[in-house]
């Protein structure tokens, strides 16, 4: 049973309210590695574009539409379906370059691994010092990933100490557990938290999981604006939105 927070967590922005849990999407939210997997989808569409004559041109504009924050293979099948492109969806176990919607969503895979173990990945100090607080007052945190990296990204970024519950796109399709925008990885990590939905805090950088957030009716949903754009994550179910998390430190 996770324990009730020795101080509850109030936030500047809404100081009528206070809160038991802080559940933190990981990329563009902990660390900056949303970014690289921007670039390794960038990569991978494009070449899988060029190669199969298929137009219009992938652009960033089509990850934030269709990719962000989505568990890989429905980012994979949600593009190509942009483009009116159809393939047998495959299986998780099908080698990258392979002709179904898994064996392209493996592709990107390799090439995110690529990176992240050739370049790392650190923490937004912004969010190391949320972290601290939350630490600091008995604050429950847990890591709500579309990514099946997430363990692997959250060790590379020296914080996997800090979650005794991470639920992964892999934990999510071990468990049949529907993945962002329905609220389901959010409300089951709730769940083994052992904190009440309207005393979690949904903290999302993608228009997928302010969905989420919003949908599943927590406590409240802060949008992390790194690039989607304020309006944007407001629209779509951000209750506030900040562009660095220390902004949420009292």
């Amino acid at each position: 049973m996770t324990p009730s927070p020795t101080t509850p967590w109030r936030l500047p922005q809404v100081p009528d309210a206070s809160f038991a849990a802080a559940l933190f999407d990981l990329d563009g939210v902990l660390t900056p590695t949303a970014d690289v997997h921007m670039d390794a989808w960038r990569r991978m569409f494009t070449d899988y574009f060029e190669s199969h004559g298929i137009t219009p041109a992938y652009t960033d504009a089509d990850y934030f539409r269709y990719v962000d924050g989505k568990p890989r293979y429905d980012g994979v099948r949600a593009c190509l379906a942009s483009r009116g492109v159809t393939l047998p969806e495959g299986t998780p176990d099908d080698a990258p370059g392979a002709e179904t919607v898994c064996g392209i969503g493996n592709t990107k895979n390799e090439a995110f691994a690529a990176i992240l173990r050739d370049e790392g990945v650190t923490p937004y100090p912004g969010s190391v010092a949320l972290m601290d607080h939350l630490e600091s007052i008995g604050c429950a945190m847990a890591v709500v990933s579309s990514s099946r990296n997430a363990p692997a990204v959250l060790e590379a970024a020296g914080l996997a100490h800090r979650f005794e519950i991470v639920v992964s796109g892999q934990v999510a399709a071990d468990h049949g557990i529907a993945g962002k925008p329905a609220p389901d990885t959010y409300l089951y990590t709730a769940e083994l938290l052992g904190v009440p939905k309207e005393l979690a805090v949904v903290v999302e950088d993608a228009i997928s999981g302010v969905q989420a957030g919003r949908d599943g009716a927590f406590g409240l949903t802060v949008g992390v604006d790194r690039g989607v754009g304020a309006d944007e994550l407001l629209e779509h179910g951000a209750d506030i939105v900040v562009t660095d998390l220390k902004e949420l430190v009292d």
